[in-house]
């Protein structure tokens, strides 16, 4: 079995900052584009079925990398983003931390320390998303009729890193270097029962639109250095 485990899409509530969880918004422009780049560079797959969150981004996202392909596309709540409850729809904006809606402390602890992260009232611990979506991926793997198949599953930032946990060599580093960028995908090759992590976090679009939505406050006051960096790399 291979699993294509892909982030969606970028969506105007990432440009803005917003905390989407289980709410949040489609694609935006840029999002498709990425989508379809993505598409583009992964058309030689032939994917036997996909496996998607039920929230619009990450499902647009999966239409569009499939295609006019004909493969069966099932609802997956268990590989939803980590809700947020109250705080979803909320500003998280380092770059300007006078725009922050939410606790700061508790946003420094998301990044750097999501394990002991304490969600506010209506929300999820990184440890119940771990734990769906660890449910998912065992009864994925051990799915005897997929042993031989090729699979698409299609998520969200948390919900990404969590599934990927699963075959990650160091389980108590969950950001993995921090949120995946949309549309970036990692392969897990399955054999036996057991998973190998092949490739981790590719993406397939130009430097130009790579972003970094949600960053640790410290972050902000070398956003134009690193800007600058990017920009000679284009």
């Amino acid at each position: 079995m291979k699993i294509y485990a892909i982030r969606h899409g970028e969506t105007s509530w990432n440009k803005e900052r917003r905390l989407q969880g289980q709410k949040g918004s489609d694609l935006d422009s840029e999002g498709v584009l990425l989508a379809e780049m993505t598409a583009e560079a992964l058309r030689e797959v032939k994917f036997d079925i996909c496996y998607t969150s039920p929230l619009v981004r990450a499902r647009h996202t999966a239409e569009i990398i499939l295609a006019d392909r004909k493969v069966p596309v099932i609802l997956e709540p268990r590989i939803e983003e980590i809700g947020f409850g109250v705080w979803e729809g909320l500003c998280c904006d380092a770059d300007h931390p006078e725009r922050m809606q939410i606790p700061l402390d508790e946003y420094i602890r998301f990044q750097e320390d999501p394990l002991h992260y304490i969600p506010p009232e209506g929300g999820e611990r990184i440890q119940d998303v771990l734990e769906r979506t660890h449910n998912f991926y065992e009864e994925l793997i051990h799915n005897p009729d997929l042993q031989d198949k090729t699979v698409l599953v299609s998520s969200h930032g948390c919900a990404v890193r969590a599934f990927l946990n699963n075959v990650y060599d160091n389980k108590e580093d969950f950001w993995h270097g921090g949120v995946p960028m949309n549309c970036s995908v990692s392969i897990i090759d399955v054999e036996n029962g057991v998973g190998r992590l092949e490739a981790s976090d590719q993406v397939f679009y130009p430097k130009k639109y790579y972003h970094s939505f949600y960053k640790h406050p410290s972050d902000a006051g070398d956003q134009k250095e690193k800007k600058k960096h990017a920009d000679e790399n284009k």
